[in-house]
């Protein structure tokens, strides 16, 4: 998986997180989206990620910071923060490689 894929499918799960409450409902009419699934496959992996990594995630995934706003909040340079997302993505990569290996 190219670390563009993990920024792709990260893309659509912030899209997620944000619109949670609007697709959630609509999930009980008209049926689940396959988001559902991404959302988990993620949410697993990041759950053995390091403190720093698994606070990233959330922070930027779930609640929907921009890599700026998050900064501000935790007091670290916006080039710090990039510099941690970077290392994140690469996370995800290292760890849905292991598993395709499997």
């Amino acid at each position: 998986m190219t670390t563009k894929q993990i920024r792709d499918e990260l893309k659509e799960i912030k899209y997620y997180y944000s619109r949670k409450d609007f697709i959630d409902k609509s999930s009980q009419t008209i049926g689940k989206n396959n988001i559902y699934a991404l959302v988990e496959k993620y949410n697993k992996a990041i759950c053995d990620a390091p403190c720093r990594m698994y606070d990233l995630y959330v922070s930027i995934y779930k609640e929907n910071n921009t890599l700026e706003s998050l900064s501000d909040n935790i007091c670290y340079s916006v080039e710090y923060v990039a510099k941690l997302h970077q290392k994140l993505v690469k996370y995800f990569q290292k760890v849905f490689k292991e598993e395709e290996a499997v």
